[in-house]
């Protein structure tokens, strides 16, 4: 997804118009005041922490708590804390690199190592990256089985969020898997999104953990966490892990606060992520009818289907009109149904992502297609 910058002054308006929202699918952590975070955070903290429980210094404490916590969600022997999934994959694959004698990543060109991350894997890690396949999906097993040169691991992003949170079947995984060990290469997975895979593959997270030698999962994108990130697999792994992790500057003094915002992630919003995979599903055909019934000439919702909680939206207009059309809505109805919008593919066609959330289960599919209604009411004809 091309990164075309807002002003200012739209992302001021954005911000004020998300937090006065009385309604909207899914309400950003970054829209909630500061104040009221801490004062959340500080009042669930009893439930999941020990009361007298001591802080935590460098990784131990509650931070080892999560660490357990996640290594048995997972199904995986151990588990190290990361301030960021950036470097939790750097870690991981120079580690692979080092065991298989291959620094070669096979990924796709739209995994966000590749998009956003400023060449991280190459300029910091010494990591070269391949791409069995450029189409809008993960590679196929005859992609990876066929690829023309040799790289020492398989990195899938599960789901895929630049082409749509997309995810392949459960046999089109479990072939793919297979074809990077007939390669002899490791497997990693990018599970920065993983936590929402389940209903999709319909199969617990240790089985979908289980296809590969480690996993990167992300405390904030779906858990509502502060930040942070664990590296999950072997136990000889991850404990090579942990020396990196100092190397790269990751091992902090105290993390306290981000180490129970992910466990209450964990407590509270992990057994959700089934309901607003569900609901997406009713959110994304509504959409698709309103923009029919609304007259649009063309529109997108993909997946049609969703994978998971999120999906895109594509309409061709250019991005600051749809900008204006959704922020004027937000603003005057206190609907907030789009958040930003980018331009991407041929000129004059733009793309949202959409987020479902608790916020979301409230909407009905008639409401849904009365705010898409609304909403093209304020684009140019």
């Amino acid at each position: 997804m091309t990164a075309n910058e807002a002003t200012p002054d739209t992302r001021a308006r954005r911000s004020a118009a998300a937090c006065a929202a009385t309604r909207t699918l899914h309400r950003s952590p970054l829209h909630i005041p500061l104040t009221e975070r801490f004062s959340a955070l500080a009042a669930a903290a009893p439930g999941i922490v020990g009361a007298d429980e001591a802080s935590d210094v460098y990784g131990d404490g509650v931070v080892a708590t999560l660490e357990e916590r996640v290594a048995r969600l997972l199904g995986k022997e151990a588990a190290v804390f990361f301030p960021t999934g950036t470097m939790a994959q750097q870690v991981a694959l120079r580690c692979w690199a080092g065991r298989t004698g291959n620094a070669t990543v096979a990924l796709h060109p739209r995994a966000h190592p590749e998009l956003h991350e400023g060449d991280a894997f190459t300029a910091v890690s010494g990591l070269r990256t391949v791409h069995p396949t450029d189409e809008p999906r993960l590679p196929t097993a005859d992609e990876v089985r066929d690829f023309p040169e040799p790289f020492g691991a398989l990195m899938l992003e599960l789901p895929l969020r630049d082409a749509g949170f997309v995810l392949p079947t459960w046999q089109e995984l479990e072939a793919v898997v297979e074809a990077a060990r007939e390669r002899e290469a490791v497997v990693h997975i990018d599970g920065a999104r993983l936590w929402e895979c389940t209903p999709h593959f319909g199969r617990p997270l240790t089985e979908i953990a289980g296809l590969a030698d480690t996993v990167y999962v992300s405390f904030y994108k779906s858990l509502e966490g502060l930040s942070g990130a664990a590296l999950a697999g072997p136990h000889t792994l991850v404990e090579e892990a942990r020396v990196w992790l100092h190397r790269y500057g990751g091992r902090l003094f105290q993390q306290f606060p981000t180490a129970v915002s992910a466990l209450l992630g964990l407590e509270r919003v992990l057994p959700r992520l089934p309901d607003y995979v569900a609901h997406a599903r009713v959110v994304a055909q509504a959409l698709h009818e309103g923009f029919t019934a609304a007259g649009v000439a063309w529109s997108r919702v993909h997946p049609q289907r969703p994978h998971t909680h999120q999906l895109q939206v594509w309409l061709p207009y250019a991005s600051d009109v749809l900008e204006e059309a959704a922020l004027g809505q937000a603003e005057e109805t206190k609907t907030f149904l789009f958040g930003r919008w980018f331009a991407d593919g041929p000129p004059g066609l733009s793309v949202t992502e959409v987020t479902v959330t608790e916020e979301g289960l409230g909407w009905t599919a008639d409401d849904v297609r009365e705010a898409v209604a609304e909403f093209v009411r304020r684009l140019p004809r």
